[in-house]
């Protein structure tokens, strides 16, 4: 295992359907490891053979047909680690490994929550807040040297999106999601890297939607993707990427990888 690896996450948003992209990333940024998420495929359709090609010999998998789908690829040995249905109704949104270092990589993608705030009128909302008090759980437990990564689908700062006010009521925004998603870095005291190497108020967005019709132009971004670790692995950081040029790519996802590099 070398002794700097680099660690990307990206919501790929159809692993089969962007491929081309990814496998641009991959020879431009070239991480060690990229966690994917939203891969919308079943296992058997993983285009697996396209990031062997490429040097990623070690894939651990956890698809579903259409929706949802998380996986991880490797240039370095790792075993997999747990499956956990935060959801609790067995949707493909976590996959966790273990690296031969005993760093525990979690890659997670959070339910997006409808579009309503209100888990009485919208009980995808109140799936996203009981998924993340299921996340919460498990997080006090934790006792190994951690990297969470992924799709969050929350913006906690009022610098992670392009207006605080206008987005208060918005999914991704709203006081209870920022006020849980706290609770969760506070259980475990996890370190946001992004903000970490990118102190708030400074502009740091990795989603812009697609009804946009000029993205860069409007900028209305949020930060809903994340990278966050127990203090051991935080102090190992040296470095964290933010591909905002891969949003202008062809067949683009609507959000964008991050990549941060340790010295383990």
């Amino acid at each position: 295992m070398p002794d700097t690896i680099r660690i990307a996450s990206w919501n790929i948003n159809s692993v089969r359907f962007r491929l081309a992209i990814v496998e641009q990333f991959l020879k431009s940024a070239a991480p060690d490891i990229l966690c994917l998420q939203e891969t919308k495929t079943i296992d058997a359709e993983f285009p697996v053979a396209a990031f062997q090609a490429l040097g990623y010999r070690h894939i651990v998998l956890h698809g579903q047909r259409m929706h949802h789908g998380v996986a991880i690829v490797s240039k370095v040995p790792l075993v997999e680690d747990a499956r956990l249905d935060w959801q609790a109704n067995s949707e493909a949104r976590h996959v966790g490994v273990r690296l031969p270092n005993g760093l525990r990589l979690e890659n997670v993608y959070v339910p997006a929550g409808g579009d309503v705030p209100d888990r009485e009128v919208n009980p995808k909302f109140g799936q996203k807040l009981d998924f993340l008090e299921r996340m919460i759980g498990w997080s006090e437990a934790l006792g190994v040297p951690t990297l969470l990564v992924g799709d969050f689908n929350i913006a906690p700062l009022e610098s992670d999106v392009w207006s605080h006010k206008q987005l208060l009521d918005v999914v991704s925004h709203t006081p209870i999601e920022v006020e849980t998603l706290a609770r969760l870095q506070a259980s475990n005291d996890w370190v946001d890297l992004g903000r970490r190497f990118v102190p708030p108020p400074q502009r740091l967005y990795t989603w812009w939607s697609y009804r946009a019709k000029d993205w860069q132009a409007s900028d209305r971004g949020r930060r809903l993707d994340h990278m966050w670790a127990t203090a051991d692995v935080a102090a190992a950081a040296t470095a964290h990427h933010v591909f905002e040029d891969c949003r202008s790519w062809l067949k683009p996802s609507d959000h964008i990888p991050l990549m941060t590099e340790f010295a383990l």
